[in-house]
């Protein structure tokens, strides 16, 4: 990185065009899910068969986050903008012309690839964004992953409900189409590569180890937990991470450097990242299954599909909206404390959730409370991160940082199907989780996130001041 920053160069423009990118691959991971229980007969399956759609999406997710920031790293971070782009476009085009399971497979997997976008994204804003706009900006972008996912819900309800299937997916090619255009025309080509070499034996181990664990978390309901398939995966996914470890630390260029991951600013916000990922899953789980519960249970809200979409779509927007409060309070008292905001926010959510259950409306409070906690948190983990580690590796671990949010996700989506099939009650012949069930799982979504407020208490305290750390580096634009 040298010189100054090309003068054709317009950071607004560039910005959003990065947002408007981190929101449509975002939108991918959750715009299944008001179809999943008709894929079986749409894609002539079986049901378990089918569940590997939205499952095949988050794995390759979790894998590309710290893969595609290294890559970044090295070959620059905008060839990477634009390849993750590209793979969204390919994706989705894949997913809207299959008719059978193994393209919507292939399709989805290319879409959870996509996601690399948002770690290179976030890092890549420092590097052409004027100091007064990285602050907000890097606020912005964190918020997309989950104001992504929770548009993604009534977007895809209302486009199901409206036309053909196949019509979610061309929506979200001609989507990332427009986006790869504009990453390769709109957003800075810059000489911010690095040299050095891909680890390639240290990703595939990663890949092997986490899609090995986390396949054994999220399937652990539908498999059973005292199942050895479960136990298996998760067991041989622990062991292969273990060794992956001890092979990165053997590495004069890892995929991943343990060593600055071990560090405390980087652990410890890492670890508020699993904590605030669950939190966040967790309500997106349980609200939309509560107001779909059948009214004559005596709490349910009976809400259909799209409705229940629509109730949840005011929290998504709350993300967006609270991602500049995020960045004034990180200018003012400094993101330590602003991640713990967040969270004690985010927890609160829950806490309003037991006491105002009882409408839709109701719950539309609550979830826009706990929104607002995660638009607060989101937007603080990226810069603790890249406040504490070297600029040659700041993709990479914007990437852990967001493999760490996933593994919340997926821990959520467990423990919440674990605890709504806990306790039910019958309904016209069915088993439904409890009112009972529903009101565990906000008391553990809220302690998962007080859990966050007590890490994030720990991260330590960096002596460089707010609006130092969000000045950009100088680079130059490729010819």
């Amino acid at each position: 990185m040298t010189t100054s920053l090309a003068p054709t160069v317009r950071p607004r423009l560039a910005i959003g065009v990065l947002c408007l990118g981190g929101l449509s691959a975002a939108l991918t991971q959750t715009m299944v899910i008001p179809i999943q229980s008709e894929l079986p007969r749409l894609l002539s399956t079986s049901p378990s068969n089918a569940a590997w759609v939205v499952t095949i999406t988050l794995l390759a997710a979790a894998v590309t986050m710290p893969v595609a920031g290294r890559i970044a790293d090295l070959v620059g971070k905008q060839r990477v903008l634009f390849v993750s782009s590209a793979l969204l476009l390919v994706g989705s085009a894949v997913c809207a012309m299959s008719e059978s399971l193994a393209p919507m497979l292939a399709g989805r997997a290319l879409q959870g690839l996509a996601m690399g976008f948002i770690p290179v994204g976030i890092s890549f804003i420092r590097e052409f964004a004027p100091p007064e706009m990285a602050s907000t900006a890097v606020a912005t972008m964190s918020a997309t992953l989950g104001v992504g996912g929770a548009i993604g819900l009534p977007l895809a309800a209302w486009i199901a409900d409206r036309g053909d299937w196949h019509a979610l997916f061309w929506v979200a090619t001609g989507l990332a189409a427009v986006i790869t255009l504009l990453v390769g025309v709109a957003v800075p080509h810059v000489h911010d590569g690095s040299s050095g070499r891909l680890d390639v034996p240290g990703t595939v181990g990663l890949a092997v180890g986490l899609s090995a664990f986390l396949v054994g978390v999220s399937k652990g309901s539908a498999w059973g937990w005292d199942s050895g398939r479960t136990w298996g995966a998760i067991v041989l996914g622990l062991v292969v991470l273990v060794a992956w470890g001890v092979f990165e630390l053997r590495q004069d260029e890892p995929l991943v450097d343990l060593r600055t991951t071990a560090e405390l600013p980087v652990l410890m916000t890492n670890l508020a990242a699993v904590a605030i990922g669950f939190g966040m899953m967790a309500q997106s789980i349980v609200v939309p299954q509560l107001l779909q519960m059948p009214a004559a249970t005596g709490y349910g809200l009976g809400q259909s599909i799209l409705a229940a979409g629509l109730w949840m779509a005011p929290a998504g927007l709350m993300m967006l909206v609270f991602a500049p409060v995020s960045s004034g309070l990180m200018r003012s008292i400094g993101a330590k404390r602003t991640l713990m905001i967040g969270a004690a926010v985010l927890g609160a959510g829950y806490l309003v959730a037991l006491v105002l259950m009882d409408a839709p409306w109701q719950l539309l409070i609550a979830s826009c409370v706990a929104s607002a906690g995660v638009g607060i948190g989101y937007a603080a983990m990226p810069t603790l991160i890249l406040d504490s580690v070297p600029a040659t590796e700041a993709a990479s671990a914007v990437g852990v940082n967001g493999l760490m949010r996933s593994t919340g996700t997926t821990l959520a989506a467990a423990v919440m199907a674990t605890l709504l099939t806990s306790s039910t009650t019958t309904v016209g012949g069915f088993a439904i989780p409890s009112e009972g069930a529903f009101r565990w799982c906000f008391v553990v979504g809220a302690l998962a996130a007080f859990v966050g407020v007590a890490i994030a208490a720990a991260v330590p305290t960096l002596r460089s001041a707010g609006s130092d750390a969000t000045a950009p580096a100088t680079v130059t634009a490729d010819a």
